[in-house]
């Protein structure tokens, strides 16, 4: 851990791929339009979408698609690869409407969240939600998933006006939760969007690396998994003399 660590007074999480297995419920709901569309190719399919939807849904959060677009976008990026030249926009929408059933049925917590929440939580230390998804689904599946409880704070691209790594979300999170950056920590699993952004504006960023994709960043706090962040701020507090 960075020696500049200090103890945190709130530890806000991003949702997806951190607290949520993301990446699984993608899985599901891309199996399924590949299912509809034809799509033999899983692998192809899997890389199209992240790319597609890293270049889609970063031209919403920029204000150069609406939200809808950006869903067709996607659909239709992955229409063509399955060989299919034009999908009108009732088609694309409702074939999004099947991936998000797909989707939202496999929604599932990484088995390390609950128990490291509730050890923050008994802790002392305030919990929070920073994440670039849209306000009512993120509620709904932490509602979904059991962890709602857990967050009295939650600020999403929608209602603060931009999206990680831009610095007003977590300016936004930290003002809703009355407490200033230098004091919190920000856990994701995105190195630009949650660890540099975080950084940003003076948090103390913890990357979980599930996938051991960033062993080698020595200048950040990097874990496997969030079994390991209660240890981590007992060990920060034990260097403050404050836990």
């Amino acid at each position: 851990m960075p020696d500049t660590a200090t103890a945190p007074a709130v530890i806000f999480f991003d949702l997806d791929d951190t607290l949520l297995d993301e990446r699984a419920a993608s899985s599901a709901g891309l199996r399924m339009l590949m299912e509809r569309l034809g799509h033999p190719d899983f692998n192809a399919a899997r890389t199209l979408w992240d790319v597609q939807t890293e270049i889609s849904f970063g031209a919403y959060l920029n204000g150069r698609l609406d939200f809808a677009e950006q869903r067709r976008e996607r659909v239709r990026a992955l229409a063509v690869q399955a060989g299919h030249a034009s999908v009108p926009d009732q088609a694309c929408d409702d074939l999004y409407r099947q991936y998000l059933d797909a989707h939202r049925a496999a929604w599932r917590p990484f088995p390390d969240a609950a128990p490291a929440l509730g050890e923050l939580a008994a802790a002392g230390i305030g919990l929070g939600v920073i994440t670039n998804g849209v306000e009512a689904l993120q509620r709904e599946k932490l509602e979904r998933i059991g962890l709602a409880r857990n967050f009295p704070v939650m600020v999403c691209p929608d209602t603060a006006g931009a999206g990680k790594p831009a610095p007003r979300i977590f300016e936004a999170a930290c003002a809703q939760a009355r407490v200033a950056p230098e004091n919190c920590w920000h856990v994701g699993d995105q190195l630009h969007a949650d660890a540099l952004g975080a950084m940003g504006v003076g948090m103390h960023p913890v990357l979980v690396d599930r996938e051991g994709r960033h062993t080698d960043r020595t200048d950040l706090t990097v874990i496997g998994g969030l079994d390991r962040l209660p240890a981590l701020v007992r060990g920060a507090g034990r260097a403050q003399g404050a836990l």
